[in-house]
């Protein structure tokens, strides 16, 4: 008898010790049905059949002084809705594993017409043991993984980083609510410009990752957070020295700074954001650079643009039915510290001074069904623009007043 009952003792250890080794994960599926409905006052930079607004354009004028651009547009669609799965719970050998995926149906669309099709949003596993956690695959990048409490689907760009993008993270926790968070990041769907264009071929070509340090602070009414990445890129694999076409050495390394805030005061949330960016143009902020010299080996020299630029929201939350908000954005085109021969920009930086926006809101939740209403002014300072990529003469100000509504269901 007493050799069974420690038989069956260490049987049921055994299997006590193989359950905790190893656990059965736990599936969670996600998402929103999400429909806005948007009017302009004037034609703008926008995508996702223009529901991401960036800017609007700059005046247009005929020969008869009239701005074809002041001109008024309307639509609606729901390809912004939203479908995920979240991996939970699952722990072998000590370590607790996870992932998620998560796509929507943002591609496929040109210009407002179209059928949306699926792409990838997120999709990345996690890794965690003790104080470290890994997080490898597709995700928010770390200078824009804090947005503003805004419903509208730009979430405060060109006044913030806006980026998902493949990544290894390393988050450490150091004690006393502080944390470091480190990462290697690549370029996919948002990506430097050059010569060429938009492009991943200029990191591609680089060899370098994107590199990330950054420090955060958990406080007992919110969160504090600073960082800054370094991003070498080559805008060129190739050039031309005596019409012969050459192996060239181009390469820009630029580094982007931020800093971060969330405090929440009673009823009161107050999120701001302030970035400093050397060519913020994989991260949707206004810039980019050009070039100020040619070697006689065909190999060029460049300097970046420099961008001061900056959000904060304000969301009152007392009342879960009713939740105003408001944003106010503000951005500064710093140009580039040396004249330039030629320059590579998106969004017409070469042309811009500075833009602001001031952005009210209201939702009205009915238990997970949400519908929104908000105001949006957009102001942009242009002009004609120097050898220093900014706009310097015949300044004047366009503006777009943009109205949008939005109704969603979260499942």
């Amino acid at each position: 008898m007493r050799l069974k009952s420690i038989a069956a003792a260490s049987l049921a250890a055994l299997v006590s010790l193989t359950a905790s080794a190893q656990s059965t994960p736990s599936f969670k599926l996600y998402g929103f049905i999400r429909n806005y409905f948007a009017f302009d006052t004037r034609e703008s930079s926008a995508g996702t059949e223009d529901l991401y607004f960036y800017m609007p354009k700059d005046q247009s004028l005929n020969a008869s002084g009239v701005d074809v651009n002041a001109s008024p547009s309307f639509r609606f669609a729901a390809l912004t809705s939203r479908l995920g799965l979240d991996v939970t719970g699952y722990e072998a050998e000590g370590y607790k594993i996870g992932a998620k995926i998560e796509t929507d149906f943002y591609s496929g669309v040109s210009g407002v017409t179209g059928t949306a099709t699926l792409r990838l949003r997120q999709a990345y596993v996690t890794v965690a043991k003790d104080a470290r956690t890994w997080k490898i695959g597709q995700a928010w990048h770390p200078m824009a993984a804090d947005l503003p409490d805004i419903f509208s689907l730009e979430s405060g760009a060109p006044f913030g980083p806006f980026s998902r993008t493949p990544q290894v993270t390393l988050d450490a926790k150091l004690g006393g609510g502080s944390s470091l968070t480190a990462s290697a990041i690549w370029q996919m769907q948002y990506t430097s410009t050059g010569p060429d264009g938009a492009s991943a071929n200029y990191i591609k070509y680089g060899c370098l990752p994107e590199l990330f340090l950054g420090y955060n602070l958990k406080t007992s009414n919110g969160v504090i957070k600073v960082g800054a990445d370094v991003l070498s890129i080559k805008p060129r694999r190739t050039g031309s020295v005596k019409g012969e076409t050459v192996l060239v050495n181009d390469r820009l390394t630029t580094t982007n700074f931020f800093v971060f805030t969330q405090q929440n005061m009673g009823d009161l949330v107050l999120k701001a954001k302030a970035t400093y960016a050397n060519d913020g143009s994989h991260m949707n902020i206004i810039g980019g650079y050009g070039y100020t010299a040619e070697a006689e080996n065909g190999s060029r020299s460049y300097v970046a643009t420099r961008n001061l630029t900056g959000w904060a929201t304000l969301q009152y939350k007392k009342s879960k039915k009713w939740v105003p908000s408001v944003l106010l954005g503000y951005s500064q085109n710093l140009g580039t510290t040396e004249d330039v021969l030629a320059s590579y920009v998106k969004n017409s930086a070469s042309s811009v001074k500075s833009i602001y926006r001031i952005q009210p809101e209201i939702l009205y939740n009915i238990g997970k069904l949400q519908f929104g209403l908000e105001y949006m002014l957009t102001s942009v300072q242009y002009g004609k623009g120097g050898k220093r990529i900014v706009a310097e003469n015949d300044l004047h100000w366009v503006s777009n007043n943009r109205i949008q509504t939005m109704v969603k269901y979260t499942f």
